[in-house]
């Protein structure tokens, strides 16, 4: 069973760079891909409004597999060697 994240989880959360490879889970499977981008602000990927912030910031992700890019909160990531 999940656990809720909490402010401490995201204060945890790693901060992830330009090209750094990461694995998240999509549909119950890991997707492999690298950072794309870090978002700051209020902003539309593949027509879908993300609420980004420099507090609350998100990362513009590309999938390996696909090529599909979407986003992505960092506790929802993690680094791959």
């Amino acid at each position: 069973m999940r656990s809720i994240p909490t402010e401490e989880d995201d204060r945890m959360a790693q901060e992830f760079k330009r090209g750094d490879r990461v694995e998240w889970s999509f549909r119950g499977r890991r997707v492999f891909g690298r950072v794309r981008r870090t978002l700051t602000s209020r902003t539309v990927v593949n027509g879908r409004a993300v609420a980004a912030s420099k507090d609350d910031p998100r990362y513009l992700v590309r999938s390996e597999k696909s090529g599909k890019e979407t986003t992505r909160r960092a506790r929802a990531l993690r680094h791959v060697e």
